[in-house]
């Protein structure tokens, strides 16, 4: 459907790719991998990691067999508290080396949680969290998996150059090992080296092959450290969940306190003002109502006049709120009711079968409407278009319009702040606009079934 928006408006469809300013490489990935910095850092990453496997396998088997063996006594517990410290500091390490080498930017695991101080509550603290576990999980598994890759990194690395490099070296066999080149096969009677034009060409074909190939495979290796330092060494994806629950939260808070200050702002320079006027004017014709019946009069009908300016703040006020036609009629017609308040054509349509929880009926009706908003103001649009639908367990909105574009969720505008109402409640918000137009927004929504209301 909303590629159907986009061809009514002469607009390129989310597939079609657009040309980028930036300056294309020339040679290709395969054949600039063995020279590119990324390719010599994970070497790098591959040949630390069996060195500092074996000094972190050494280190946690022996103070966790320590700590084990001496559980019978009082002893064993500190020494295991100990064993479990020391790993965690060995990930804060094997973070580190992982940010700077294979440029892999792990958050930090969820701190110790004392229940209470002293040396006891830290001991209680380090065999209960689970990030001390996983620390020890890893120091015990790298080493198997640091062999196996710096074995095959080695082996490729090495015969791949050796290889490659062979018709500059190949004089060194038979000038100091009195041989005619590399030998392929030999026995007591006879042997084949690799000693003409045509051998030596294609030995450096075979080690060009390895040499491409090589980088590709460190890479491959390179992913499961990669999953191992994540996982193990990272924070858990309940803390991970537990923190962006807490920073949602802070932005509804935020939210709410904004809402409530805008409306008192509008009810006290409003409504509020109007009112008191209001009472004035009328307590003024109650005194000349004897003295001057017909300025009283005058009076009184201008009250009237002030009387439904006020109650048409009220109602404006109130549709900011929550308006009466989401609640009674739903999205279809509540948008319907938007769309007519543009400035613009706006084509709205509204596909679903069933009504979805208020809560995220509101923020989908605001989301639309804050959209629409920006049309109006900011996108100089001729034609607009609203669509809304489900997919599986999402509820999706779109907003489509034909202006000048431009429009950026990093410059701190309004869309920044509708992302960080969307993302508090696990919704997302997708902004394609490129410079001349079209814009598209896309607004996901978690779906929620209504109940009985």
């Amino acid at each position: 459907m909303a590629t159907e928006y986009g061809q009514g408006y002469g607009l390129p469809g989310p597939g079609h790719a657009r040309g980028v300013g930036g300056r294309r490489r020339r040679m290709p990935a395969a054949l600039r991998a063995p020279v590119e910095g990324r390719a010599w850092r994970e070497l790098a990453y591959v040949l630390l990691s069996l060195p500092i496997s074996i000094l972190l396998f050494t280190y946690a088997v022996t103070m966790v067999s320590l700590g084990a063996g001496l559980l019978v006594t009082f002893l064993g517990v500190p020494v295991l508290a100990a064993a479990l410290a020391g790993c965690r500091g060995i990930g804060s390490v094997e973070r580190a080396r992982a940010r700077g080498l294979l440029g892999l930017d792990v958050g930090e695991p969820e701190p110790l949680r004392l229940k209470r101080q002293g040396f006891m509550g830290w001991i209680g603290a380090v065999l209960k969290s689970g990030t001390s576990w996983r620390a020890l999980l890893y120091s015990v598994l790298q080493l198997p998996w640091a062999v196996l890759s710096f074995t095959v990194t080695v082996t490729f690395w090495s015969v791949g150059w050796t290889l490659l490099t062979y018709p500059l070296w190949f004089w060194v066999l038979p000038t100091y090992a009195g041989q005619d080149g590399i030998q392929l096969y030999g026995d007591e009677q006879w042997a084949i080296y690799l000693d003409n034009p045509f051998e030596i060409a294609v030995t450096a074909g075979v080690g060009l092959l390895f040499t491409l190939a090589t980088p590709w495979i460190v890479r491959a290796l390179t992913t499961v450290d990669r999953v191992m330092v994540h996982g193990l060494l990272g924070p858990s994806r309940l803390a991970t969940r537990v923190v962006e629950l807490e920073s949602d939260r802070g932005v509804v808070v935020d939210t709410a306190a904004a809402d409530l200050r805008r409306i008192e702002r509008d009810l006290h320079d409003g409504a509020q003002a109007r009112l008191v006027n209001l009472a004035m004017d009328l307590g003024l014709a109650k005194e000349k109502l004897r003295e001057d019946p017909q300025a009283a009069a005058r009076m009184v009908d201008e009250a009237h006049g002030e009387v439904k300016t006020a109650l048409q703040e009220l109602r404006d006020l109130a549709r900011g709120i929550h308006p009466a036609v989401l609640t009674d009629r739903g999205l279809d017609a509540a948008l319907s009711a938007v769309a007519s308040r543009c400035t613009v054509p706006v084509q709205v349509e509204v596909d679903l079968s069933e009504r979805p929880a208020p809560a995220i009926e509101g923020i989908a009706y605001f989301t639309v409407s804050e959209l629409l908003q920006n049309v109006s103001k900011h996108s100089r649009a001729t034609l607009a278009a609203v669509e809304v639908w489900r997919s599986e367990d999402r509820l999706m909105l779109q907003v489509v319009d034909n202006g000048v574009g431009g429009a950026n969720l990093s410059r701190g505008s309004g869309l920044a702040g509708l992302a960080e109402r969307l993302d508090a409640v696990d919704g997302i918000l997708v902004v394609d606009s490129p410079a001349g137009g079209p814009t598209r927004v896309t607004a996901e929504l978690p779906w929620r079934a209504e109940r009985a209301r």
